[in-house]
């Protein structure tokens, strides 16, 4: 059984998942450290749907998950926002007296941060004995994720008085926190601690922040040196955090160079030539926006189809941008157009309302 793990493994850690499965599904036994390995393999490679469905035959073929078995399906649950089966996990563990070491505990953490509870994470996280560098990573985080920037910044200096030492994700996590929470002078400090401190030099995802926390303050001017002045070239998540702090401060300028960056990084993503025409619908440019829907003809690109997912019930429903084939997508359709509607009423929506076939809100439900 060893070398048929090993293989599984080694499969899987290469990339080629489907021959991972394919070898997994012909052992002749298998014990809890394949179910493992293969659930493992699917949340690494960003695949919690199927390491869950994975889980639930684990439980059908009555193999007893251990605490690698929790840890992995916590993931997934994060991955897919599946808290009610991250719930059913929680209850799993106190159930079966699996000792919450620090490991299942920031797993649990990480969970119930991503999929919404930060409340039960802040307990889940007070639990937990021996808390270590991760165990305050997740939590500063997750409480980022949740915009509960003094809350992140406060765990951020205790995990530092208590002697832990930060790591770049965890200075990510606090720079996120400050960049929500419109923290700029926090943010400026914790960004020059990083190197002058800790001797972490700033990867570009911290200089994503600061750009983005910057822009957002409306300080645009310094959001732009630092791209400038950034040792690697920046990429297109460095110069959306540009381009959409200048549709928030009506920046028109910046923001064109700032689009013109990003055609240039990726000359086929129909998202951008979109907000660029929204930027200026929303200024009232309706030739200029009209321009930029006749570039995106001419060059022959179309927009992509977004997806999206939410767990109601234990079921993980999936929505596909103008899919009809739901039974029931009349009736959806109908309540997403009273809905958008109610929105106008409210001011809430920007720009020019899409016909009913542009809604990007239809839906495909797979339970």
């Amino acid at each position: 059984m060893v070398s048929w793990t090993t293989m599984v493994m080694g499969y899987a850690k290469c990339g080629y998942l489907d021959a991972a499965r394919r070898l997994f599904n012909v052992m002749p036994e298998k014990d809890v450290v394949p179910w493992n390995a293969m659930i493992s393999a699917y949340v690494q490679a960003g695949r919690g749907k199927e390491a869950l469905s994975l889980f639930h035959e684990m439980q059908a073929m009555k193999v007893e998950p251990d605490e690698v078995t929790m840890v992995s399906c916590l993931s997934a649950c994060a991955q897919l926002g599946a808290l009610d089966v991250g719930i059913w996990i929680h209850y799993y563990i106190e159930k079966h007296d699996l000792f919450l070491n620090v490991v299942l505990g920031t797993a649990l953490v990480d969970m119930y941060a991503k999929c919404g509870n930060i409340t039960k994470a802040l307990q889940v996280f007070h639990e937990i004995p021996g808390r270590n560098a991760l165990t305050y990573t997740t939590i500063i985080g997750g409480l980022a994720l949740h915009g509960d920037a003094q809350d992140a910044l406060s765990y951020f200096l205790e995990m530092i008085d208590v002697g832990l030492t930060p790591d770049e994700v965890t200075f990510l996590g606090v720079l996120s926190a400050c960049c929500h929470g419109g923290l700029v002078e926090e943010g400026r400090k914790i960004f020059s601690q990083m190197s002058s401190k800790f001797n972490i030099p700033p990867k570009i995802k911290h200089y994503c922040c600061m750009v983005d926390l910057l822009g957002r303050a409306g300080h645009l001017k310094e959001a732009v040196e630092l791209l400038e002045s950034m040792p690697m070239e920046a990429d297109a998540v460095v110069w959306g955090a540009i381009f959409f702090a200048c549709r928030i401060h009506k920046n028109i300028e910046l923001g064109e160079r700032a689009a013109m960056k990003l055609l240039d990084l990726d000359p086929d993503d129909s998202g951008i030539y979109v907000l660029l025409a929204n930027m200026y619908v929303e200024a009232n440019m309706w030739d200029k926006a009209g321009e930029v829907r006749k570039m995106m003809r001419e060059r022959g690109v179309d927009k992509t189809p977004g997806c999206s997912s939410i767990e109601v019930n234990g079921n993980l429903y999936e929505f596909i941008v103008r899919d009809k084939s739901h039974s029931q997508s009349n009736q959806i359709y109908k309540c997403l157009i009273q809905l958008s509607k109610q929105m106008e009423l409210v001011e809430c929506v920007t720009g020019v309302p899409h016909p009913k076939d542009e809604f990007l809100f239809a839906s495909e439900v797979n339970n």
